[in-house]
């Protein structure tokens, strides 16, 4: 049986042109109200923002926040920059107060390129239009007290590896099980000297990340870098709800992996991208920085997770219903050629939702700490908090 895929977690996106920025305020560096702002991927950008929870139903059912949810111009009419998807429920709006610029594009990486289709990819580097450039302009004229980073996974090829994954699962038979995790063209990416060249590249781009802010008049002592992890996206093998044999995994739950490689992305993928970052930033000789541990932070809610489940398998209405958010996913499925249809996009898939989006803004405003920066660690809690995001755990 011949499954064509369509779709995979892709974390490239198009971009185009230079970020328009908030209104500057009269206060310069280090003064006046304080200001957040994040830089990176479609791990801390948004991406996926619109939906919460998963069905196969009416998308209606999961619509957070409706088809403008990626509208950051001033007038909520289109993108700043077209595919970044700086969402609505991205986790740079902490509130409380604090002022907060989304700066991070899905598809970057740690440094500036035009993919071979033509599309812009803003990095962490001093290139036009980077992130960068954008990020030392704003900070010249605003109280910048935080800079959030959350980036290598497109370093790593991160979209590759789930079109493979999800391509050879659907393309073998339980017999005769074809493992991503073991081809060479996937393997090569996680050798100890990949590993090293990529930690490498993480550790010049929180380098560029101070020499942005430096460059905007600050010292080191009036900001802090928060180096943030990836969050585990699915569940080890144990944990997966669905059978490994026929293609209900996928068809169904939109999580088409082996068991196998279900294992192999909670012990190697999801640990190397981010030994890279805590690595990267103890070798980058920037001193002013903590590290938010997010990997568990969806456990327990992650994509066709024991614990959770559709909507339609748990007997929820709506997103909205009661308690929805403690028995439904947090992250978006990762939809085929059978089940792509609108108003889903394809590069929402394999990303945290809008419940995913929400906990990790709570994990940055625990971070945060009212401008006294801290690290720690965060892990779900339950039910929804006064501001209508899950509880988090911080320590």
């Amino acid at each position: 049986m011949k499954v064509r895929l369509v779709a995979a977690a892709v974390l490239t996106l198009t971009s185009v042109g230079v970020v328009a920025m908030p209104r500057a305020s009269a206060d310069g560096p280090g003064s006046g109200a304080q200001w957040v702002v994040t830089v990176g991927d479609s791990a801390i950008s948004g991406e996926a923002g619109r939906w919460a929870g998963n069905t196969n139903g009416a998308a209606s059912r999961t619509d957070a926040s409706g088809a403008d949810t990626y509208f950051d111009n001033a007038t909520r009419t289109a993108e700043q920059n077209a595919g970044c998807h700086r969402s609505e429920s991205a986790e740079a709006h902490i509130g409380g107060g604090v002022n907060s610029l989304n700066l991070a594009c899905s598809g970057a990486r740690t440094y500036t390129f035009t993919a071979s289709n033509g599309n812009f990819k803003p990095g962490l580097d001093f290139a036009a239009g980077s992130q960068l450039q954008a990020l030392q302009s704003f900070a010249a004229t605003n109280n910048v007290r935080a800079v959030s980073v959350l980036i290598g996974a497109n370093n790593y090829g991160f979209a590759d590896i789930v079109q493979t994954c999800i391509t050879n699962f659907l393309t073998s038979p339980s017999w005769w099980k074809n493992y991503c995790y073991d081809d060479s063209s996937i393997a090569s990416r996680f050798t100890a000297a990949a590993q090293a060249a990529r930690t490498a590249e993480v550790a010049g781009a929180l380098g560029r990340v101070r020499q942005a802010m430096a460059n905007a008049g600050y010292a080191d002592n009036a900001y802090t870098i928060i180096v943030q992890t990836y969050s585990s996206p699915v569940p080890s093998a144990s944990g997966v709800r669905y059978a490994e044999s026929g293609f209900t995994r996928q068809t169904v739950g939109g999580c088409g992996l082996w068991n196998r490689d279900f294992d192999w992305a909670n012990s190697t993928v999801v640990p190397a991208m981010n030994n890279s970052l805590i690595n990267g930033a103890a070798a980058s000789g920037v001193p002013n920085y903590v590290i938010l541990n997010t990997t568990n932070a969806l456990v327990g809610r992650r994509l066709c997770e024991r614990t959770v489940g559709l909507l339609e398998e748990r007997g929820i209405a709506t997103w909205q219903s009661p308690g929805a958010v403690d028995v439904t996913e947090w992250v978006h499925q990762v939809r085929t050629a059978s089940t792509i249809v609108g108003p889903y996009q394809l590069q929402e898939d394999g990303h945290p939702n809008y419940w995913g989006q929400l906990a990790l803004r709570n994990c940055l405003r625990q971070a945060f700490n009212g401008g006294a920066v801290r690290g720690g660690t965060c892990t779900p809690g339950k039910g929804l908090n006064s501001n209508g995001e899950p509880k988090m755990n911080f320590g």
